[in-house]
């Protein structure tokens, strides 16, 4: 039995490293969906109704390029855990928007990937992002460093350690 116990945890890191890139993915395609038009971004961030109207244009200008960092940052695998985390934060405050939308009855895009992939904010995209953040969140919870910059950066200081 001892052979398939060390088989499935070698498997591991490799699973782990594709929850990852899902995760770069989700992000990267994200901010990118949102860069053609970013005024129609900024009107679906208004939409919503929770941001004085003076911070709605900044946000929608620096949003889409943050996740597109993000999600670089979590494919290259540098500070896994703290890039998920945020990614974790931000996804719940996009979902907390979402839901105080439904909840109040407006009719909107939800703008979670620009106008090029339209979809009225509704339980279906609650769920939807709920299912695409769990491997942001995931990482968050178990960082994996396989094929990581983090791994490098680690293990260089393991090795100069006293």
């Amino acid at each position: 039995m001892q052979p398939a116990r060390n088989s499935s945890r070698s498997f591991l890191p490799w699973v782990g490293l594709a929850i990852r890139l899902l995760s770069a993915a989700f992000w990267i395609l994200s901010g990118a969906m949102k860069l053609p038009d970013l005024g129609a971004f900024a009107d679906q961030v208004d939409r919503y109704e929770v941001l004085p109207r003076f911070l709605v244009a900044p946000l929608a200008y620096i949003m889409p390029f943050f996740e597109i960092f993000l999600g670089l940052y979590l494919a290259a695998g540098l500070f896994v855990r703290v890039s998920a985390l945020v990614g974790t934060i931000l996804l719940a405050v996009f979902l907390a928007a979402q839901v105080q939308a439904l909840i109040r009855g407006l009719v909107l895009d939800c703008g979670c990937f620009g106008s090029i992939f339209s979809a009225t904010v509704s339980p279906g995209t609650i769920f939807r992002d709920l299912a695409l953040g769990l491997p942001t969140f995931l990482m968050a919870a178990f960082p994996a460093r396989r094929f990581s910059l983090d791994r490098q950066l680690f293990d260089a200081a393991d090795r100069f350690a006293l």
